[in-house]
């Protein structure tokens, strides 16, 4: 498996000589191409007009199951600066990685968390903990100073807002949580994504679905069958799927069990306009939907 680790010297580069756009105003601003949706927006709340931001993933795509296109190849071969999540979630670049030419710097916005591990494997899902992301501005910040030194007081100012916000989206999210109580505050999930959100405001991951961090799996009929069985045990009321999941599973299950079906999370990528327009409308739809269900 590749793994992809931050470069700690960054290679200086021409902003003319580095992929670049035309911005509104004609001047050029260089390309920056990020691995992920949610990446995508968190960078530009950070770089503001200083920079173009592209996301490799196109909305709605699940990262678990996506084939790069030939487009994809040209637009990676280009890139001069990559922003990855890391924690080995980016495996779908591997074979880019093999066919894309060029030259670039890979950011790791994850770097310097500790990822939680089980059965051999590590959970990637990180951002679905705002206070992850308070790491990945810290991280992004700092490589876009590097790769364009010109602008560090902008990327600092921009920065230290975002930060503000998601300490913001932090409170917001612990106030929201009250509401369940303790012993309702349980999540069946579809795959294994919302292990560092339970941590981080207090939930129970009663089960998941397809026991795997990725969705590109199957369960066996005892895995099913332990599930429903947990499900009755804790009582918990719902079971919830990314937009993205197929459902027919989870309604088996919910066909066994008597509980709600939750369709409509969004965890691995934004959305065209609500709910789910950015990193703060989709974690706030999310805390939403879950406290809708529990309470």
């Amino acid at each position: 498996m590749y793994r992809f680790v931050i470069v700690l010297t960054i290679i200086t580069v021409a902003l003319t000589g580095c992929g670049s756009s035309a911005s509104d105003s004609g001047k050029t601003v260089p390309v920056i191409l990020t691995s992920t949706t949610v990446l995508a927006d968190i960078v530009r709340n950070i770089a503001g007009d200083r920079v173009e931001v592209e996301s490799l993933l196109p909305i709605g795509t699940d990262p678990h199951s996506y084939q790069p296109t030939p487009q994809d190849v040209a637009k990676f071969a280009k890139s001069k600066l990559l922003i990855i999540n890391g924690a080995d979630y980016e495996q779908f670049l591997e074979s880019l990685l093999e066919n894309a030419g060029g030259e670039r710097t890979t950011l790791e916005a994850s770097a310097g968390i500790h990822p939680r591990e089980e059965a051999g494997s590590v959970d990637p899902h990180l951002w679905l903990d705002p206070n992850n992301v308070i790491r990945y501005v810290e991280n992004i910040r700092d490589g876009l100073i590097q790769f364009d030194p010109a602008g560090e007081a902008v990327y600092k100012t921009n920065a230290d807002t975002y930060l503000r916000q998601l300490t913001e989206l932090n409170a917001w999210i612990d106030e929201q949580v009250q509401q369940i109580p303790a012993e309702k505050r349980l999540l069946v999930t579809n795959h294994e994504a919302l292990g560092y959100f339970a941590e981080r405001y207090g939930f129970t991951v009663v089960g998941t679905v397809i026991e795997s961090f990725s969705s590109d799996a199957s369960p066996s009929a005892q895995q099913m069958a332990g599930l429903i069985d947990q499900i009755k045990a804790s009582r918990a009321p719902a079971i919830f799927l990314d937009a993205g999941d197929n459902m027919s599973l989870a309604q088996q299950i919910a066909d066994e069990t008597g509980v709600r079906v939750v369709t409509d999370l969004h965890l691995e990528s934004l959305t065209n306009g609500v709910p789910a327009a950015t990193y703060l409308d989709m974690m706030k739809h999310n805390v939403t939907q879950i406290v809708k269900a529990l309470k």
